[in-house]
């Protein structure tokens, strides 16, 4: 159902976070299946989905029991950004008992998390519907994840804001607050940041009053964060950016009020809850083991 190519998860980084996992989930082996199991016996497994939803993380739950064992054969039957109903068998592995129970738990968890973004995600972007405006993610996503956890928004249709730290300048209301106690304007600042910059490098600035507007956009920004405005402020915000600079919603953005915000005319909603608040969805999966 996406809208948007949720393109791949770059694989040194899916490598770190399978092996970060399966070391913490199994440091020494998983004791009860080699003490219970027989070693020759072998695991059928279905990934099925217990509500409805939009999968994200079908071939990361294949990459972690490949990581496990690669003698494990895995079929998907779902694409990742497409929808699924209740009951529906999203991937079935068949393998070694032990390997398959071993990585059960970690592959688990990650398509549960990653199924819960991508499905809380096409709810916002389905809510603004017909609109200019952008849903995105933040940088609130769960330390060690989120390269997973963007491709995940992606999937549910959403876009994705700056990366890291690295990627972009995004003056917020600490560091405003931080030039103002050392005397310097944000437009002074802005232009000297400008000159320092390469041409490539994108500039946005959180503002919290509509008076900040004007000088923020006159420095030359690429974007204005309009932080915790009202709709009825939004408007007014987007007629004194006039055009000059992409204009940006944060704050305050849930399902109920995303709607009304999306009406305004703004061109990204930036949704912190879309990683941070989103609940892993309830799929199980169900194993059948012959000697």
């Amino acid at each position: 159902m996406t809208t948007v190519d949720p393109g791949t998860i770059p694989q040194h980084a899916l490598d770190r976070v399978i092996a970060t996992a399966l070391e913490e989930d199994a440091p020494w082996g998983d004791v009860t299946s080699e003490t219970l199991l027989p070693a020759d016996a072998v695991a059928t497994a279905t990934l099925a989905a217990r509500e409805p939803g939009v999968l994200s993380g079908g071939g990361v739950f294949v990459a972690v029991m490949h990581a496990v064992d690669p003698a494990i054969t895995a079929e998907v039957h779902a694409a990742d950004g497409e929808r699924f109903a209740a009951g529906d068998t999203l991937v079935t592995v068949s393998g070694p008992a032990r390997s398959v129970l071993r990585a059960e738990r970690v592959a688990l968890n990650l398509v549960q998390r990653l199924s819960g973004i991508a499905t809380l995600t096409a709810r916002y972007v389905e809510a603004t519907a017909g609109t200019r405006a952008r849903i995105a993610d933040t940088r609130k996503t769960t330390p060690g994840l989120r390269t997973l956890e963007r491709y995940a928004v992606r999937c549910g249709g959403g876009r994705n804001h700056r990366t890291s730290l690295s990627d972009a300048v995004m003056a917020k209301d600490n560091h405003l607050a931080v030039l103002l106690a050392s005397g310097v304007g944000i437009g002074d600042a802005i232009r000297s940041a400008r000159e320092r910059l390469g041409h490539t490098v994108h500039l946005e600035v959180e503002v919290d009053r509509i008076d900040q507007i004007e000088p923020v956009v006159a420095a030359g920004v690429d974007t204005i964060m309009l932080d915790n405005f009202s709709p009825d402020e939004l408007v007014a915000g987007i007629a004194v950016v006039a055009g000059r600079a992409l204009v940006e919603a944060s704050g305050g953005v849930s399902l109920d009020t995303v709607a009304a915000i999306a009406a305004t005319g703004v061109d990204v909603i930036s949704v912190g809850a879309l990683t941070h608040s989103a609940r892993a969805l309830d799929l199980g999966l169900d194993v059948a083991v012959t000697a």
